[in-house]
């Protein structure tokens, strides 16, 4: 007999809130453990109203959206609104599974339709500009959650699947592109409700280690050490390739780093290499097109930089430069603010301006926020040479017009 899941959005909510495991939660809920079990089972019994109260506190969201069902002849309870512990507000109600005599259920087609859109948007995200791309992405989301409601068995897994990978694309496009951390940690919360629908562990292992950059890139250590570790609970659930393994480590490295801890940063920059090296018998999921050697050349690169070590940074840099893609525009912005920074920090202003206007021109071909971030943060590095014509320069080119507008709406 197959063994129940259980009440899976209880399950991601507790894990997204920062409570791995049963036990830390129901000391944070001053309940025993068993009651959070049966709370997590197939069938959990409704909330008395404090612990109501003490839930949506927790974890940011209404019972319902927990994966409890109003009692018959109870009335609805009034919602209270507070943040969660971890990633804030946002949360959705996924639909319950159609009843015989409830909402109409659709064909499995729909589920390789829906899928279809899915990829299509993963593919369009290298090339598409992301205010014009997000906006189908969300909407794309809303109709997969519509689809919820209307399937049922294996077509109903199949629609949750890519609702995890629609929402994962929607927080990636909003904390990356668009550098919008406050609409990413709610969003990456919908997607990893979604992969518990699914039972996918390592969409769910993903979805968390994208959120582990929110905290991560504020300096907040402890957060982005829970969600890492809770990812690579899941990702042990997988099973994980050696690629997957090894994005995690560079994923930890970059937020130890961003964190002020850069020799622990390097080491797992080391071992994420060993892990490449070593390999593994088992490939990487379709929708994991993020990563590979050369992106973890730009980590390492980013890495040495923070460590100031400047010459092994250039020549990580420019081999991952030489290795890129011409596809990857994205990544070759980071990649030459990252230079420009090296340069900067090294005493060579002209160097830095010229790797800075080479990002600049390939923002213009595809934005990308993190790119304009980096040459935002070289032009600061660069105070003491700004009366050199350099300088003058990218500045005629980092404060015209359109990139002034642009940097202002965003």
């Amino acid at each position: 007999m197959a063994r129940s899941a259980g009440n899976r959005q209880l399950k991601s909510a507790r894990v997204a809130a920062g409570y791995p495991t049963q036990q830390a939660f129901a000391e944070a809920l001053g309940v025993d453990v068993r009651q959070v079990r049966r709370w997590e089972s197939d069938k959990p019994p409704w909330p008395h109203p404090d612990m109501q109260q003490r839930l949506t506190q927790l974890t940011g969201q209404n019972v319902e959206s927990l994966g409890f069902v109003i009692p018959a002849g109870r009335d609805r309870p009034t919602e209270r609104r507070s943040a969660p512990v971890s990633l804030r507000g946002g949360a959705v109600h996924l639909p319950a599974v159609p009843s015989q005599s409830g909402a109409s259920v659709q064909p499995a087609s729909v589920a390789s339709d829906y899928e279809r859109i899915t990829r299509s948007h993963r593919h369009l995200y290298w090339s598409v500009a992301p205010a014009t791309l997000h906006p189908s992405v969300r909407a794309h989301a809303d109709l997969g959650c519509a689809l919820l409601a209307e399937t049922a068995g294996r077509t109903r897994h199949t629609v949750a699947a890519a609702l995890a990978e629609t929402w994962l694309l929607a927080g990636r496009i909003e904390f990356f592109d668009l550098r919008e951390p406050d609409d990413a940690g709610p969003t990456l919360l919908r997607a990893l409700q979604a992969a518990g629908e699914a039972d996918d562990p390592l969409m769910g292992a993903a979805i968390l280690a994208h959120s582990a950059f929110v905290p991560g890139w504020t300096g907040d250590r402890e957060k982005a050490g829970e969600r890492i570790a809770a990812a690579r609970a899941y990702a042990r659930r997988g099973p994980a390739s050696a690629e997957f393994l090894s994005w995690l480590d560079a994923v930890e490295a970059e937020c130890e780093s961003r964190c002020g801890n850069t020799r622990t940063a390097l080491h797992l920059i080391g071992h994420a290499e060993e892990a490449l090296t070593r390999g593994s018998k088992y490939s990487n999921p379709e929708w994991m097109d993020w990563f590979n050697p050369v992106r973890l050349a730009a980590f390492k690169g980013n890495t040495q930089l923070q460590a100031g070590h400047l010459p092994q940074a250039r020549t990580t840099l420019l081999g991952a430069l030489d290795q890129m893609p011409p596809s990857d525009g994205k990544q070759q912005t980071v990649i030459y603010g990252d230079l420009a920074a090296v340069e900067a920090a090294a005493g060579q202003p002209e160097e830095a301006c010229r790797y800075a206007c080479l990002a600049l021109d390939q923002l213009e071909i595809t934005w990308y926020a993190t790119g304009m971030e980096r040459i935002r943060e070289v032009r600061r590095a660069l105070a003491p040479h700004q009366h050199d014509q350099c300088v003058r320069d990218l500045d005629e080119r980092l404060y015209g017009w359109a990139t002034t507008v642009s940097a202002l709406s965003r």
